[in-house]
């Protein structure tokens, strides 16, 4: 099983580059990174977590700024997002730098992108609470244009895209409906976003990591209903806090991937943390 690693980096934490160079020195497997622009003050939406936001959620980096420092310090590391709201982004803008990092890394870099919980941060971004899942799927759509070989054009319900010249590419190569990086999709179980990972991503990033035995064959029978390859889903428990039974658990549900939680802290600790999970690797 690769074991690999989240963080809300912060102007307070551990810099990109240093975590990124100890992970690769260690042997883990990858460094993924969340997403938030700002926190708006005035708010009704609650944490999902319950209690008070944690301050790290409005002080996180750039997740592709970040990611692009880490690339250019290691060589094997796999880079990801965990996750990018793509309803808050222009689908052209963030195209370009999907394949620009997934370019000058070699290729290996995870889309994981989501939907988000804060209506108020999507609200700024002029998002529709109602329509952003709908909304994102028809984002990828427009990017997978972008990224195709041959000039493509793309019109969909939320937005347009004429045949372009548009470089560089994604390394991975199409694999069924699906093209650009391996993409994974964040949320909670249900057969909405069930039907949404089987129509265009390579499979799910559930946070924390609960509930895998009853949803992940639920996910599976989604998944063949639609012709996938049954063989090619990917289930990666995301933000884990992990334990021996706990991974064991995910080894028996064929799980070959999970993303350990990292705390939001300086040097130190963070080092204290990585020596603790390397009974894991």
């Amino acid at each position: 099983m690769r074991i690999a690693t989240t963080i809300f980096l912060t102007d307070g934490t551990i810099t990109p580059v240093r975590l990124a160079r100890e992970l690769e020195q260690r042997g883990f497997a990858g460094l993924y990174l969340p997403e938030h622009t700002h926190i708006p003050v005035t708010r009704d939406t609650p944490y999902p977590a319950g209690g008070e936001l944690p301050p790290e959620y409005g002080r996180t980096l750039d997740p592709f700024v970040a990611l692009g420092q880490a690339a250019a310090v290691t060589e094997h590391l796999a880079l990801g997002t965990g996750i990018t709201l793509i309803a808050q982004h222009d689908p052209i803008d963030l195209a370009k730098q999907i394949a620009t990092l997934d370019h000058l890394s070699g290729g290996r870099f995870t889309l994981g992108l989501g939907f988000g919980w804060n209506v108020e941060e999507a609200a700024d971004h002029g998002v529709a609470w109602s329509t952003r899942r709908e909304l994102g799927r028809d984002r990828m759509a427009l990017m997978r244009a972008l990224w195709a070989d041959e000039p493509t054009g793309y019109e969909g319900e939320f937005g347009s895209v004429r045949a372009s010249r548009a470089y560089p590419k994604p390394v991975q190569k199409p694999r069924g409906p699906v093209s650009g990086p391996r993409t994974l999709i964040g949320g909670a179980a249900g057969p909405k976003l069930f039907a949404h990972i089987a129509e265009y991503a390579d499979g799910w990033l559930p946070i924390g990591g609960r509930g895998l035995t009853e949803s992940v064959p639920v996910l599976r029978a989604a998944w063949e209903s639609v012709g996938r390859d049954p063989e090619q889903l990917q289930v990666v428990p995301y933000a884990v806090l992990p334990s021996a039974g706990k991974l064991a658990h995910y080894a028996e549900l064929g799980i070959e991937e999970v993303v350990l939680q990292l705390p939001p802290a300086g040097e130190a600790e963070v080092l204290r943390t990585l020596d603790a999970y390397a009974q894991y690797l």
